[in-house]
């Protein structure tokens, strides 16, 4: 690896600004209408940006970063980590978790189904 790394040494995410706008907002669980009251904007102006049919200036640019929860290196130029890879990380988190949850119950269940049947078994001998 070379001494020195910078911004371009990643993979680069090759979709539009637009694109990953898009996606951003998914990933935040907003909908167009809800980040264009947040920006300020009209919703016209958001579908504008997400079809790359307009870009955002400076400042909304920011505050799109700042909203969405992504850097702004990621969301010109694709470079950096993008909200799918983080929230593909936490679901994988919480379906381990109810996986291991899950594996308790039916362990638990099978001991009660034992010791049903072990009284029953008692009870038709008694």
């Amino acid at each position: 690896m070379p001494d020195t790394v910078d911004i371009y040494s990643d993979t680069r995410d090759l979709d539009t600004m637009g694109g990953r706008l898009s996606r951003a907002r998914d990933a935040a669980g907003l909908t167009v209408a809800e980040l264009a009251r947040r920006l300020g904007v009209k919703t016209s102006t958001i579908q504008a940006w997400e079809t790359d049919r307009s870009q955002p200036r400076a400042n909304r640019l920011a505050m799109l970063a700042g909203v969405l929860n992504v850097s702004l290196s990621w969301l010109l130029h694709g470079v950096g980590t993008s909200p799918a890879d983080e929230s593909r990380s936490e679901l994988v988190q919480a379906v381990s978790a109810n996986l291991k949850r899950l594996r308790r119950l039916h362990s638990e269940s099978a001991r009660v189904i034992a010791q049903i049947e072990e009284d029953l078994a008692r009870a038709g001998q008694g």
